[in-house]
């Protein structure tokens, strides 16, 4: 059964309860619904609760380049699980952009008929072959992790966190995998440091290998996909079940000379989610391509400019009778552009016929209604 998550009246978690008894309270007066940025389900409490005991609850996380999983359970209950779609590629193209712009920018800017030394090169500030921050793509991939983690701790009593440690050297010329010599490292491994250090804020953090994952994920026989783009809980999820599950089973010696796994964990069906980033562009100094006349037209940003509204906000939209759930990702002066989940244009609709459901968060949820696939043995009642 599914678990909703319970709010304090100042705002802190407590251990979730069932709907039933949500909606018990609600009716009673002692509790109201809540909006919450990742749309999962909550109550808050008007008046102090009787028991404020927790018991653990645990977030693995399971990253990746391109997708991660995501997966909040506690030893009797899974309570989230998600898919995260990464924005790698799309960062790392728009940072191509931007540098390719950038640099015709101050090719224009330079006369060529006068002598070298007499040009307008501007000398360099700092010798930026020396740097040490992160790179924007890799960055923007362990933000996004991060910003869905502190969103379920605000949600639920996180006692800990697991994150899969990746040791992997890669051949920079060829990109396979070598003997560890220290000389290149994977985009994943790239930003660990950077994300292990943010999560230490939120919760004490454990790091397993992938080894030890799909060992533990074999354990409670849990179902992997060897599609990895698949939008679905035995892509990724599963690997994040695995690593929370970490904390309530372990395989130890029993005796003189037998291993076993020992402690129980529940794995039950939960509210799954795909999350990823609005792609709408950011604001831009110019565009690639000069308009007639010299006047180039505003581009980029999140504001819309003719109604109360901005991209990325989650609005209702009703054309020809017919009702429509999706995201404002552009505008005119009389219609709105309304996008799905993966940021691909439903239609326009009249301004007049859009109605607001949440605020843009800067997430783009949606709710998939795949189910995980388990070994019947592996659930327990």
């Amino acid at each position: 059964m599914q678990r909703i998550s319970v709010l304090k009246p100042d705002g802190t978690p407590v251990m979730p309860t069932k709907r039933t008894r949500a909606d018990k309270w609600v009716q009673q007066g002692k509790a109201v619904w809540v909006k919450t940025k990742l749309r999962i389900k909550a109550v808050q409490l008007l008046v102090e609760p009787s028991n404020t005991k927790t018991q653990s609850i645990v977030i693995g996380i399971d990253p990746g380049k391109h997708h991660s999983g995501m997966a909040c359970l506690s030893s009797q209950s899974t309570l989230f699980l998600g898919h995260l779609e990464l924005p790698f590629k799309r960062v790392r193209k728009r940072m191509d952009d931007r540098r390719m712009m950038r640099r015709a920018r101050r090719s224009r800017r330079i006369n060529r008929k006068l002598p070298f030394h007499l040009r307008s090169h501007r000398q360099k500030r700092f010798d930026n072959r020396r740097q040490t921050k992160l790179a924007p793509s890799i960055k923007a991939n362990r933000d996004l992790e991060l910003r869905v983690t502190t969103e379920l701790c605000k949600l639920y009593p996180v006692s800990s966190i697991v994150f899969e440690y990746v040791k992997a050297d890669v051949d920079l010329t060829s990109g396979r995998k070598k003997a560890r010599s220290g000389k290149g490292f994977s985009a994943v491994m790239v930003g660990q440091k950077y994300v292990l250090k943010q999560l230490k804020q939120l919760a004490p953090v454990k790091t397993l290998l992938g080894w030890q994952t799909a060992q533990i994920r074999r354990a409670q026989g849990l179902i992997k996909s060897k599609d990895k783009t698949l939008q679905a809980p035995e892509s990724h999820a599963v690997d994040g079940i695995a690593l929370a599950a970490s904390e309530f089973v372990s395989y130890q010696r029993v005796g003189k000379d037998s291993m076993q796994w020992v402690g129980q964990v529940n794995i039950t069906p939960s509210p799954f989610e795909v999350i990823a980033r609005p792609a709408y562009s950011r604001r831009q100094l110019h565009l690639m391509v000069p308009a007639k006349g010299g006047i180039r037209r505003k581009y980029g940003g999140s504001k819309i400019h003719h109604h109360n509204l901005r991209k990325g906000d989650l609005v209702w939209a009703e054309k020809k009778g017919i009702r429509y759930m999706g995201y404002v990702s552009g505008d005119t002066k009389t219609q709105v552009s309304v996008s799905d989940s993966n940021w691909k244009r439903i239609a326009q609709f009249s301004a007049k016929k859009v109605q607001l459901a949440y605020r843009s968060v800067g997430f783009l949820v949606s709710k998939p209604k795949n189910m995980l696939v388990l070994n019947a043995s592996s659930v327990k009642d």
